[in-house]
C-alpha cells in the first residue's frame, strides 16, 4: 500500500479520489464546471494532480458538501477567493493523516479476517486429526 503521506508532485485520480474521499467521476464532472480545477494530463493522457489541486477539490467539497452551496455559488465563493491560498497547509497536512490513518484501519481489518480465516482451517484440520484417533 503507497503512503500517501510522502508528499508527492503529482497524484493519479485514484490517488485523489483517495485523499479527498470522492468518486472519479464526481472529480471530472467538477473539472468541467470550475475553471479553477484544472489538472494537467501526462502523454498517456492520464490527469495528474498537483497539490494545489487537491487543496481546490477539497475546498469545492467543503463548499458543496458541508456549507450546502450550489455549484452556481460556489464558483461565485471561488472567483471571489481566487488569489487567497484554499486551505491552510496544516489543514491540508491533516487531511493526508486522516487517509493514512483510514487505510491502516482498512489493512488492519484485512489482517484480522485473514488470521480468523487461518485459525477456522486449523481447527478444522485439528478436528480432522482428533476423529482419526
Amino acid at each position: 500500500m503507497k503512503d500517501l503521506s510522502i508528499k508527492k508532485l503529482y497524484y493519479s485520480i485514484s490517488e485523489v479520489s483517495k485523499i479527498t474521499d470522492m468518486e472519479q467521476y464526481v472529480l471530472r464532472y467538477w473539472e468541467s464546471e470550475f475553471e479553477q480545477l484544472n489538472p494537467q494530463k501526462n502523454r498517456a493522457g492520464n490527469r495528474i494532480y498537483t497539490n494545489k489541486d487537491i487543496q481546490i477539490i477539497l475546498h469545492i467539497k467543503s463548499l458543496l458538501r458541508e456549507k450546502k452551496y450550489t455549484i452556481e455559488g460556489a464558483k461565485k465563493i471561488l472567483v471571489d477567493i481566487k488569489s487567497e491560498p484554499v486551505i491552510e497547509k496544516a489543514e491540508f497536512e491533516h487531511s493526508f493523516e486522516i487517509e493514512n490513518i483510514s487505510l491502516a484501519q482498512n489493512e488492519n481489518k484485512k489482517e484480522k479476517s485473514s488470521i480468523k480465516k487461518d485459525l477456522k482451517e486449523v481447527k478444522l484440520f485439528l478436528e480432522y486429526l482428533l476423529s482419526k484417533l
